[in-house]
């Protein structure tokens, strides 16, 4: 009988396990059992192009040929639809300067090849905080060549099926629905990058605060809401830093947590790694080293002479060399110095997805490749027109669509993911990976970047 009873004992034992495991949510084995396939996540943070700037004619993708006539055409400030778009301004308001290539142009997207070669600049365009969110117009989309300083500009898009980024495309994953996570500009999105944050800065003068008026209108722009959030560009109070900046535009030292700390703290190795980072930390910065596109030294854990930034953020050339070396951190963020980050007005798109191939080859060719993960995607819009709306977010973003491509051997192959993203999102696919606690609601709730992955 003891024989008997420990059989029936045993195997309903082995039933209650068999039926606890159906039972055991799917997402959580499988997500543990993907993410601990991937030893390296590789962020490559370009600059200033919306999604149909430079993937509107993408084969079976939601682009330019997908736009409702309501969200094409222009209008001006009073809702009159544009005859012919605005003259280009080269950025600047005066009539002299106007750059007389995108003259008289119709009321419509138009190739911005056939006026500027891929590998020669344009102009800046205006990209601000307050001004995206009016471009966006609800949704519409339609007022994109009103409020910018560049007028017609802002309508123009690449044909870009002969550009090397669109080779890695067609061959991974792009993500046509990615937005950028804030409105504006490169500050607050490389901010939202690492902290999912707006930092506040409650001393600012009222100079530079904006005023809004009770129909919502903006009648003075300024760097900080009229609350006292850090929206348009302002320079580290931590070195390095531009010169010559009145003190009020300098932010003080941030505390909120950063993805940095996520990690550390979780005893995971990462880097930031910058273009020009040396030179620019002996005082020696390049003309196009861009202080407020390097998110980390916002915040007091990294100031200068810190253990944590010896460690943590580091040049371009330590990035080549630990690619090569097959030492790369388990995370890595990598920012292009400005004449390779794309930015219009002081970059070209070429010379940008050159540079930027190359180090894909780097990584394709070392032994990283085999578990790497890597995101290619643009800190915002960069005032360039997309036709699809942003979703509805909160009162920071999402803001327009930017392209981001997924390479890797665990990407899905020639594949278009229709899912909504934002830069978040990036947060998120890390914070799985790595079981980190997310920094704020939006990357708690975003949509994960695992999703364009196969195992």
């Amino acid at each position: 009988m003891r024989k008997k009873g420990g059989y029936w004992l045993g195997l309903l034992l082995l039933c209650a396990a068999f039926i606890a495991c159906k039972n055991t949510p799917k997402n959580i084995n499988q997500t543990s059992s993907k993410t601990s396939q991937i030893g390296h996540i590789i962020v490559i943070y370009l600059e200033n192009h919306s999604f149909d700037n430079l993937y509107g004619q993408f084969p079976g993708a939601d682009g330019i040929a997908q736009a409702e006539p309501a969200r094409t055409l222009q209008i001006d400030a009073k809702g009159k639809t544009f005859g012919y778009l605005p003259e280009v301004g080269n950025g600047h308001d005066s009539p002299a300067h106007v750059d007389t290539r995108f003259s008289n142009l119709p009321n419509a997207p138009f190739v911005i090849n056939d006026y500027i070669p891929p590998d020669q600049r344009t102009p800046d365009l205006t990209h601000r905080f307050y001004q995206h969110q009016l471009q966006i117009n609800g949704g519409r989309m339609n007022r994109f060549a009103d409020i910018s300083s560049a007028g017609a500009l802002a309508m123009g898009y690449y044909d870009a099926r002969n550009f090397p980024l669109w080779q890695y495309a067609q061959r991974y994953t792009l993500a046509d629905h990615f937005f950028q996570a804030a409105y504006g500009g490169s500050f607050l999105n490389h901010l939202w990058l690492v902290c999912a944050c707006t930092p506040r800065l409650d001393s600012a003068p009222a100079s530079l605060r904006a005023q809004i008026g009770n129909a919502g209108e903006l009648l003075h722009d300024g760097a900080v809401t009229p609350d006292g959030y850090a929206v348009n560009t302002l320079q580290p109070a931590n070195k390095p830093h531009a010169d010559g900046v009145a003190p009020e535009k300098y932010l003080p030292p941030l505390t909120q947590p950063t993805i940095g700390d996520r990690l550390s703290d979780k005893g995971v190795d990462w880097a930031w790694y910058a273009g020009g980072w040396n030179d620019a930390q002996s005082g020696r910065a390049d003309r196009l080293f861009q202080f407020h596109h390097q998110p980390f030294v916002y915040f007091q854990r990294y100031a200068k002479n810190t253990d944590e930034r010896k460690k943590h953020l580091k040049d371009e050339e330590d990035f080549i060399k630990s690619i090569e070396s097959g030492n790369l951190p388990a995370v890595s963020f990598y920012k292009p110095i400005g004449n390779f980050n794309e930015h219009p007005g002081y970059a070209d798109v070429l010379s940008g997805e050159q540079h930027i191939t190359q180090t894909l080859k780097r990584i394709e060719s070392s032994p990283l490749w085999k578990d790497s993960v890597v995101i290619i995607t643009y800190d915002e819009y960069g005032g360039f027109w997309d036709h699809v709306p942003p979703p509805k977010g909160d009162r920071w973003g999402p803001g327009s669509r930017v392209p981001a491509l997924i390479i890797s051997p665990f990407a899905k192959r020639g594949f278009i993911d229709h899912t909504v993203y934002d830069t978040t999102s990036i947060l998120k696919l890390i914070e799985t990976r790595f079981g980190l606690q997310a920094l704020g609601d939006r990357d708690a709730a975003a949509n994960n970047l695992l999703n364009t992955l196969q195992f």
